[in-house]
């Protein structure tokens, strides 16, 4: 199979992927769609989440969306307010950095133990990633506007691929939800970055390649430290300019 035939397999796999099967409960259903628009930035940091306005956006009634709202707020993503409803999880500095500690670490043994373990059907993988990563980087830079989807799904199979022959279900089991909770953050950084608001541009492009390079290298201690380096930008970005900071708050909730 050529590169751009086993990039054709991915793309069409990860949408695949997002087909929901027909016995999906309606408090699922609920779940899955409001979790999605917090993840993307489509419903607001900090946002009431108003079942009235829920029932009329989702056309999903009452009983499931607080089933579905009380589940997400298990996930740090809404926070259940004491006779008030739910809101939008505000995002702050203080929950990014720990969450950064937790995946930088999840990432790094998962990291070693794939370029340890992998195969040539991985390294196939690793390479039809990098292969879309960088058109979809280069479109990026180029629009010069915010982060969107198609480059978003390119940044998250980029990653999954470098850590998927690590041969553990619970490691990658963990990275996946810390990914999820870390996108909201990374979004904005990296859409800021693309504006160019700050002195120096931060090249994300350079970075992935970089990145794929050491670990078709096998080159486990380099791979984990251009990873850790590039998770560490993103908090930097975020945390070190006021410029920056925008629904950032501190954890005082």
């Amino acid at each position: 199979m050529n590169l751009a035939a086993l990039v054709e397999v991915i793309v069409t796999a990860r949408a695949n992927n997002l087909n929901v099967s027909t016995h999906e409960s309606m408090a699922q259903r609920a779940y899955r769609l409001i979790r999605a628009d917090i993840i993307s930035g489509a419903r607001d940091p900090g946002e009431r989440l108003r079942i009235e306005m829920l029932k009329t956006v989702y056309d999903i009634g009452p009983t499931p969306l607080r089933e579905a709202l009380q589940k997400l707020s298990t996930e740090g993503l809404v926070l259940a307010l004491e006779k008030r409803g739910f809101m939008v999880s505000p995002l702050n500095l203080d929950e990014f950095s720990d969450l950064n500690i937790a995946r930088i670490e999840i990432e790094k043994v998962a990291l070693t133990r794939s370029l340890a373990l992998g195969d040539s059907q991985w390294e196939s993988r690793v390479v039809a990633a990098t292969y879309l990563m960088k058109k979809e980087d280069e479109a990026l830079l180029a629009s010069g506007a915010g982060v969107y989807d198609a480059w978003e799904s390119a940044n998250a199979e980029f990653h999954a691929a470098m850590i998927a022959a690590c041969g553990s279900k619970w490691l990658l089991q963990m990275r996946d939800q810390l990914q999820d909770m870390c996108e909201r953050y990374r979004r904005s950084s990296i859409s800021q970055s693309n504006k160019k608001t700050v002195n120096g541009n931060r090249d994300v492009g350079e970075e992935h390649a970089a990145i794929s390079d050491a670990v078709l290298s096998r080159n486990s201690e380099l791979a984990c430290q251009l990873t850790e380096s590039h998770y560490m930008k993103t908090l930097s970005r975020l945390g070190g300019n006021p410029n920056l900071v925008g629904d950032l708050q501190p954890c005082e909730l």
